[in-house]
C-alpha cells in the first residue's frame, strides 16, 4: 500500500515516447496485485484456468510486459524479498482485510448488487507463493530481467536507479521516492479508463512522472524531511498520528528542525522512530544482480500458457510474434548485453 503522498507531491503527464530506450525497475509485487485487483470478470471473479488457478496476474504480465516492449521501454522486474520485521503488523492487517473484503464480495454477489462486489473483489486480492514464482517463470521464458531483493523491492529499485543501472522505477506506490529514487513512474503497467466510485463516469488512466529533485526543492524540504513527513502520516512500519495527513505533516516538519524535534515539542509517540527512519535512509539492498536479457522461448510460452492455464494458443502465438518483433527493436538500440 506505501505511504499517501499525492497530496504534497507534484507530477506531470508524459507519453511513452519520452520512456523510449530507457530501463524502468518495476515493482513486481505492486504490479502483480494491480493485475489481480483489476483483471477480473464483472462479478468480481479473477481469470482462472479449468482447474480453478487465478490467471489474472498471468495476463496481466505478459501482455502489458509485451505493450512496453514494443513501445522501445525495457523494464526490469524487482521482486520482495523477507519484509522487515517492522512490516509484519502491516502485513497482518492487510490479510484480516483481504479476508473481510472477501467475505464483502461473496455477499454482494448473493445480494445482486454487482458493483459493490466487483469493488469489494479487487480487495481481496492474494498474491500468494507460487504466483509469485510462476511469474518469474513466465519471465523468464519471455527473456525479461528479474532482479530478488534481499528485503523490500522498491527499495532495491530505487537502488538500482541511483546506481545508474535503471532510469526510474516504476510503482503504483510513492514509497521508492523516500528510498531515494529520482524518479518514479506511474500507470505503467495500467492501461484504459478507471469508473469513478458510486458514478457512471470514467477517466482516462494517463502516464505519471514524478521528480524526487524537482518536488524537494519546490516544497523547501530534503529527503530526510520527505521521511519524516511520511512517517507523521503513516507507512508501512508505523501507523502515524491521527489527524495528520501530507500537508499538515509538511507544516510541521518545516516548523521544527526534524522528526525528534517534533515528537519531543508536540508530545507525539512513535514507536520504533529511529529503526522506522533507517529502514528508509539505508535500507537492505543488494548489487548482486544481472540485468542481461534472456532468450525469447515462444515454445515454453505456448506450453506454460496454453497447455497449462488455457490461454487462447491464437492469442498467446500472436502476442508472442508481437514480443519478438519488440525484442528485435531493442536489440536495434543497444545490444542486450549492454543492457
Amino acid at each position: 500500500m506505501g505511504v499517501e503522498l499525492s497530496g504534497i507531491l507534484d507530477k506531470k503527464e508524459i507519453q511513452f515516447n519520452l520512456l523510449y530506450d530507457k530501463e524502468i525497475a518495476i515493482d513486481a509485487y505492486n504490479s502483480l496485485y494491480q493485475f489481480l485487483s483489476i483483471i477480473r470478470q464483472p462479478n468480481g471473479k479473477p481469470l482462472q484456468d479449468s482447474d480453478g488457478n487465478t490467471t489474472s496476474h498471468l495476463s496481466g504480465l505478459f501482455y502489458r510486459t509485451i505493450n512496453l516492449i514494443e513501445k522501445g521501454i525495457k523494464p526490469i522486474y524487482v521482486f520482495d524479498g523477507e519484509p522487515p520485521s517492522l512490516k509484519k503488523e502491516t502485513i497482518k492487517e492487510r490479510r484480516k482485510n483481504r479476508e473481510e473484503s472477501r467475505k464483502e464480495w461473496k455477499k454482494a454477489i448473493k445480494e445482486g448488487k454487482k458493483e459493490k462486489a466487483f469493488k469489494k473483489a479487487t480487495m481481496s486480492s492474494k498474491l500468494t507463493k507460487e504466483m509469485v514464482e510462476e511469474s518469474k517463470d513466465l519471465l523468464d521464458h519471455m527473456g525479461v530481467p528479474v532482479v530478488n531483493a534481499p528485503s523490500e523491492g522498491e527499495a532495491q529499485a530505487a537502488h538500482m536507479v541511483k546506481k545508474g543501472d535503471a532510469w526510474s522505477v516504476g510503482s503504483q506506490d510513492f514509497d521508492s521516492l523516500l528510498f531515494g529514487s529520482p524518479y518514479l513512474i506511474k500507470n505503467l503497467t495500467i492501461t484504459g479508463k478507471r469508473k469513478l466510485p458510486n458514478k457512471d463516469e470514467y477517466i482516462k488512466i494517463n502516464l505519471e512522472e514524478i521528480s524526487l529533485k524537482e518536488n524537494l526543492e519546490r516544497l523547501g524540504i530534503s529527503r530526510e524531511d520527505l521521511i519524516d513527513i511520511a512517517i507523521l502520516i503513516g507507512t508501512d512500519y508505523n501507523e502515524g498520528i491521527k489527524g495528520i495527513g501530507p500537508k499538515k505533516a509538511l507544516n510541521i516538519i518545516k516548523k521544527h528542525e526534524d522528526i525528534f524535534s517534533v515528537v519531543e515539542n508536540e508530545e507525539y509517540e512513535i514507536e520504533g522512530l529511529k529503526e522506522i527512519r533507517e529502514l528508509f535512509l539505508s535500507p537492505k539492498v543488494t548489487d548482486e544482480y544481472k540485468l542481461k536479457w534472456g532468450e525469447l522461448n515462444k515454445s515454453k510460452i505456448k506450453q506454460f500458457l496454453c497447455n497449462r492455464r488455457d490461454f487462447s494458443e491464437d492469442r498467446v502465438k500472436k502476442a508472442s510474434d508481437r514480443l519478438d518483433s519488440g525484442l528485435d527493436e531493442i536489440k536495434s538500440q543497444s545490444t542486450l548485453d549492454s543492457f
